[in-house]
């Protein structure tokens, strides 16, 4: 599998630099215009129900410096948002490919440690 570069998103006028993964290459560089911006990339829109899900992500990297595996995220999201909302389930419709990894791109924070 080639690695491909790092890359620069522009956002606002403003150059962010992303990793090659997609990821923020600085957490100091995430604002909600990037969240959307990384989204459109993705060909996704940011809806109510996916801002709530980055809240809860933002708000566990701030209290554990980590960003969550799948299980940490569905618990933390059913401590946040309620048993409707802490569902794998729920979490792979807001973000079908990986809810955890997904999440934690468009909520500015780290790739977690282990997701694949």
């Amino acid at each position: 599998m080639a690695k491909t570069k790092a890359r620069t998103l522009m956002v606002e006028g403003q150059p962010v630099a992303l990793d090659p993964e997609g990821y923020l290459v600085s957490l100091d560089d995430w604002s909600p215009h990037v969240a959307e911006a990384l989204a459109a990339e993705d060909g996704r829109e940011l809806t109510p129900a996916h801002w709530e899900v980055i809240e809860v992500l933002r708000d566990f990297y701030q209290r554990f410096e980590a960003a969550p595996a799948m299980r940490p995220l569905v618990k933390a999201v059913k401590q946040s948002l309620g048993a409707e909302k802490g569902s794998s389930i729920y979490l792979m419709q807001l973000f079908p490919e990986s809810p955890a990894k997904v999440g934690a791109r468009l909520a500015g924070l780290p790739k977690p440690t282990n997701c694949l």
